[in-house]
Parts: structure tokens; sequence; C-alpha cells
């Protein structure tokens, strides 16, 4: 008996998605201080674009879905906390 890994993924969207998120941590902004805050918690470079992409994708279809204009300062807020 074998047990293997079986991996799916579309290719030209990781592709697309690696290539967006570069772009997007390259120009200073809320994208960038995201993919620092990233790096700085211990993700290496592809990891930390793989996870800005994933946000930035979620913001896009929050977008599509609510028919809202992209507002990086709403998408990349800091986190609310909950007062003790």
């Amino acid at each position: 008996m074998s047990i293997t890994r079986r991996s799916i993924k579309n290719n030209r969207l990781a592709t697309t998605g690696f290539r967006w998120a570069f772009c997007a941590a390259a120009k200073a902004g809320p994208p960038r201080s995201h993919y620092q805050q990233r790096r700085d918690h211990g993700d290496r470079h592809a990891a930390a674009l793989r996870n800005l992409f994933n946000r930035m994708l979620g913001q896009l279809h929050h977008c599509l879905q609510t028919r809202q204009l992209y507002d990086p300062t709403k998408a990349f807020a800091p986190p609310v906390t909950a007062a003790a």
C-alpha cells in the first residue's frame, strides 16, 4: 500500500498571484507593510508573497460580492482587539 500526496492547483492563477503580490509588495503602502510584517514574523519571501496574495484575493472577492470599491486603508487595517 502506498500513500502519496496529491496537489491540485491552478498554475496560471498561482503564477499571476505571485506576480501581483510581488508588484504590490515592491511599492510603499499597506501591501508592502503587510509583506514586511510577514517577513518579520519569520516567513520566507515566497511564503510572505503567498500570504499577501491570499489576502488580496480575499479582498477582491469581498469587493466583487458587496459591490464596493477597493480601499487599501480598509483592506489592510490593523486587526481590532477586544477591550478587556
